[in-house]
C-alpha cells in the first residue's frame, strides 16, 4: 500500500461532511425556534398574569323614587278617650258592674237619686203656668183697677148726662113761660150735648183697655214669665244630670264607683274609649320633623302582636316641641274594627320619609363611604371593557338596601355591588352572576369500580 493511498483513506468522504453541517445548521435553527417559542410563553403568561381577571357581582343604577325610612318606638292610644263624671252630688241608685262592656252614644250607664229634684220640677212647672196665665190675662187688658176705673168713669158720664138733661127740660119750661132768656136755654142745651161727649168718652175708654194694657204691665207680666221657664228649664237640667249616658261608641275602662255608692259632683265615676281607630303617637326630633308630612307612609309592627306588620299613613305632625324633650310628636290613625290593638301598648314604628322622584338609586352595598356618618363615598363602575374605575359620590335619602346618588352618577352605569372593598382602580372583572359554572363529571369519566 502506497502512501498516496492511506492520505485518501483517512479524509471522510464528502457526502458525510455535508450531512454533518447540515445536521449541525437543523439543531441551531431548532434551538432557536424553541428559544423564541419559549421567550413567546413566558411573555404571555407575565400580561396574562398582568390581565388578572376579578369576579365581581354588579348591578345597575337605576332612576326611581326613594324615602328615608325613620324608625321610632310609639304608644297606642284610643281615638277618644274620656272620663265620666257626675254634674250634681248625690246616692247611685242603678248601676251595674259594666267594666270593659261595649256601650253606644246615648246609653244610660247609672241614674242617681232624683227625687227632691223631681218635686222642684213640678214647682217650677207650676210657677210657669202661673206667669203664662199672667201674661195673657194683661195682653187681654184684664187688670181689676182699670177697670174699675173705667166703670166709675162711665158711671160719672152717664150721671152727667142724665142731670143735665133735666136741668135743660126745667129751663125750656120756664123760657115757655117766659121766666128765663133764650140764652139760659141755649146755655143749658150746651151743657147737655158736652155731658153726651164725655160720657161717649168714657165708654170708648173702657172699650179700648179691655183690648190694650199698659206695656210696663205687659213687659213685667213677660218678665216672671221668663223667669218662671229659666227656672224650670234650670231643674230640668239638673233633673236630667240624674241619668249618666254613654257620650260616644266604645268600650267602659276604668269604674269608680258601683251602685249605692254617693257620687260626688265631678268625681271620676268611668273611663270609656272609642277603640274602633286608634292613633300611634311617636316623639320626633325637630330635625326629623321637617323630612316628614301628613301623609307619608309608614308601617307599624305592634308589641302586642309579635310578627304583624300594620301599614298606615302620617296624619298629623305637631307644630309646637315639647319644652322638656325637644320633641314633635308625630300621629298614625290605623283602623281596629276588631279591637285587637290594644291602648297604652307600645309598638315600633317606621315612617317612610324624604320621599325623592327620579332619584338615581344604587344598592347600598355599591357606596364605599369614607366614614359611618359621612355622605361621601366612592362606587365602583364598570365600563364597556369590563374595566372597574372608582368615582367620587355623594349620598341623600338611604334604607337598608338602596342609597340616592346625589352626585357622581346619572343613571344607567354598571356598579360594582359584591367585591368592591379594596378593589384597585383599573382592575378588569367579571360578572359572577353570568360566568359558566363547571359542569358535573360524566359517568364515562369516573374511573371503572374494581372487581
Amino acid at each position: 500500500m502506497t502512501d498516496s493511498d492511506v492520505t485518501i483513506n483517512a479524509e471522510p468522504p464528502l457526502w458525510r461532511r455535508r450531512r454533518a453541517q447540515l445536521g449541525a445548521a437543523l439543531a441551531l435553527v431548532i434551538l432557536i425556534v424553541a428559544g423564541w417559542c419559549w421567550h413567546r410563553r413566558g411573555a404571555a403568561g407575565d400580561e396574562e398574569a398582568a390581565q388578572v381577571v376579578v369576579s365581581v357581582r354588579l348591578a345597575k343604577a337605576e332612576i326611581g323614587a326613594i324615602a328615608q325610612p325613620l324608625d321610632l318606638v310609639g304608644i297606642i292610644s284610643a281615638r277618644q278617650e274620656a272620663t265620666i263624671s257626675p254634674k250634681v252630688s248625690a246616692q247611685i241608685a242603678r248601676m251595674g258592674l259594666i267594666k270593659n262592656r261595649i256601650v253606644h252614644r246615648g246609653e244610660v250607664l247609672a241614674v242617681l237619686e232624683s227625687r227632691d229634684l223631681t218635686a222642684q220640677q213640678a214647682e217650677a212647672a207650676a210657677a210657669l203656668r202661673e206667669a203664662e196665665i199672667g201674661v195673657r190675662n194683661t195682653g187681654q187688658g184684664n187688670i181689676p183697677l182699670t177697670n174699675a176705673q173705667d166703670v166709675k168713669a162711665v158711671h160719672d158720664a152717664q150721671g152727667t148726662v142724665e142731670n143735665m138733661r133735666k136741668t135743660y127740660e126745667r129751663r125750656k119750661t120756664l123760657y115757655e113761660q117766659g121766666g128765663i132768656s133764650k140764652k139760659d136755654l141755649e146755655a143749658s142745651q150746651l151743657d147737655v150735648a158736652k155731658a153726651e161727649d164725655d160720657l161717649r168718652l168714657a165708654e170708648r175708654a173702657a172699650s179700648l183697655h179691655q183690648g190694650t194694657t199698659n206695656p210696663s204691665d205687659l213687659a213685667t207680666a213677660r218678665s216672671k214669665e221668663q223667669q218662671a221657664g229659666g227656672h224650670l228649664a234650670s231643674i230640668t237640667a239638673q233633673a236630667g244630670y240624674a241619668t249618666i249616658r254613654a257620650p260616644f261608641d266604645g268600650v267602659i275602662g276604668d269604674q269608680f264607683l258601683y251602685q249605692g255608692d254617693f257620687a260626688n259632683a265631678g268625681a271620676k265615676m268611668l273611663t270609656i274609649a272609642d277603640t274602633s281607630s286608634v292613633i300611634v303617637k311617636a316623639p320626633l326630633s325637630v330635625d326629623a320633623a321637617m323630612r316628614v308630612h301628613a301623609g307619608d307612609s309608614a308601617s307599624i309592627q305592634p308589641d302586642s302582636l309579635p310578627g304583624v306588620t300594620l301599614q298606615g299613613t302620617v296624619s298629623l305632625v305637631g307644630n309646637a316641641a315639647d319644652p322638656q324633650s325637644r320633641a314633635v310628636e308625630l300621629w298614625i290613625t290605623l283602623p281596629n274594627p276588631d279591637g285587637r290593638l290594644r291602648p297604652n301598648s307600645a309598638a315600633r314604628v317606621t315612617v317612610q320619609s324624604s320621599n325623592v322622584t327620579n332619584a338615581v338609586v344604587v344598592p347600598a352595598s355599591a357606596v364605599t363611604l369614607d366614614a359611618t356618618n359621612a355622605n361621601a363615598g366612592t362606587v365602583m363602575v364598570v365600563d364597556g371593557k369590563s374595566v372597574a374605575h372608582e368615582v367620587k359620590v355623594t349620598t341623600g335619602s338611604h334604607t337598608r338596601d338602596r342609597t340616592q346618588i346625589t352626585s357622581g352618577l346619572h343613571g344607567g352605569e354598571t356598579v360594582v355591588i359584591e367585591g368592591n372593598y379594596g378593589l384597585p382602580d383599573g382592575t378588569k372583572v367579571q360578572n359572577a352572576d353570568a360566568a359558566p359554572k363547571p359542569s358535573p363529571p360524566s359517568k364515562s369519566n369516573t374511573p371503572a369500580e374494581k372487581d
